[in-house]
């Protein structure tokens, strides 16, 4: 197993596990030295299915796979406006 640094994966492409493309990596999530969840720049098609919010953070357990892009559970995307979170224009 190829271990890569989160500095690595910040910017990398996310789809689904369906193959939908999703957004990108702009922030890991911290707790006690591991990575709790990822805070992800939804795009695309997505943007409409997720009520318009410009980012969500998906815990680290709906990761199927990290490599050249990341994989990740359908059944992680958001169901509610309160699992979104809005992204600041200024870091847009």
């Amino acid at each position: 197993m190829r271990v890569k640094k989160i500095t690595d994966v910040i910017g990398t492409k996310v789809y689904t596990d369906s193959g939908d493309f999703f957004g990108e990596i702009e922030e890991a999530n911290l707790q006690e030295n591991k990575v709790d969840g990822w805070r992800i720049k939804v795009s695309g098609a997505v943007l409409s299915l997720i009520g318009g919010a410009r980012g969500v953070i998906i815990p680290h357990q709906f990761v199927k796979a990290i490599s050249d892009v990341f994989i990740i559970n359908k059944t992680a995307l958001p169901t509610s406006d309160s699992d979104l979170e809005e992204i600041p224009e200024d870091l847009v």
